[in-house]
This record gives structure tokens, sequence and C-alpha cells, in this order.
């Protein structure tokens, strides 16, 4: 989604503009994706494979691999693209769900605190969770997790929590 349309799954305010939207970062889709690829590959080769010499066993097994690695692979792309973080000029918001929707909003006023975490592969990888608690608890309330580039959704988290607080001072 191009920065400045809206979801449709949240009702922007008419002072209020979209700052940053992003998905989770690939390696959320799992180890299991690349492999269930791997083996639709290889069920792709021994259905031709069965077809040519045409056996009917070879061309059933193909088959079967072809279809349960793809549908595995397709729900697990389902799940991943269907997962949405959003910040805007006075919101945040997480949405997860592909029949069903759960989104989490939360207004900025109420963010007490942030925080950016990044393991080793996550720095070489480029992914992290960002963390927010919210007034008047200690736990996190929110967290975007494996963020693509984490450090610019951090800073333009802070940014605009600067901004709210400007605002609440001259107000």
């Amino acid at each position: 989604m191009a920065l400045g349309s809206t979801p449709d799954w949240f009702h922007i305010g008419d002072d209020e503009e979209l700052v940053w939207e992003s998905r989770p970062h690939p390696i959320e889709l799992g180890a299991g994706f690349p492999v269930a690829v791997g083996v639709i590959v290889l069920g792709l080769g021994v259905l031709a494979w069965g077809l040519v010499e045409n056996v009917l066993a070879l061309t059933l097994l193909g088959l079967g691999f072809t279809l349960v690695a793809g549908g595995f692979a397709f729900v697990r792309y389902l799940f991943w693209t269907n997962t949405r973080y959003v910040i805007t000029s006075s919101e945040l918001y997480k949405k997860r769900g592909v029949i069903s929707r759960d989104v989490t909003q939360f207004r900025l006023s109420r963010v007490q605190n942030t925080s950016l975490n990044q393991t080793m592969v996550g720095r070489a990888l480029g992914y992290g969770n960002l963390t927010v608690y919210t007034a008047g608890s200690g736990d996190p309330e929110l967290t975007f997790e494996h963020v693509p580039r984490p450090e610019h959704a951090s800073s333009l988290l802070s940014d605009q929590l600067e901004a709210v607080a400007d605002e609440d001072v001259t107000v």
C-alpha cells in the first residue's frame, strides 16, 4: 500500500495522517515456507516424471506433494499478508486475521514508553520487535513483531510521540 492511502479496516480522521504502514518482515513466514516451496518444486518434478513415464503412482504422489505443500505455503502467506502495522499522527494500529479480524488500536497520547529489540539475526536481516507500553500498565500493550527496518519505524513513532506531547503542552 502506498503511503497516503488508508487501509480498508480503519477510518482515518480528517485531522489525522498516515505516517507509516507495514507488514512483518518476510522472516515471519517461518522456516516452513521455503521448505514448502522446495516440496512444491519437488512435487512438480515427480508429477512431470509420472506423466512422462505414464506411471499413475508417481503422478499422484507428485500431485499430492504439490497440493499439500502449496496449501501450507498459501496459508502462511495469507497470515503474513493479513498482518499490518500502522502509525498515524494520533494512533497506533495492529491488525491480524484472515477470516476474522483482530485490530488493536491505541491513541498515541496513552503511550508511556517504547522499546526496540533486535536479535543478532534480526540485525543482520533487518527486522526487530517494536513494543509499546501505555500509561497505567507495566506490561507491553502492543508489539509489532518482526518489523522491517525497525529503527526507521521506531524513529517515526518517536517523532509522532513528541508531536503529541508538544500538542498536549500547548493546549
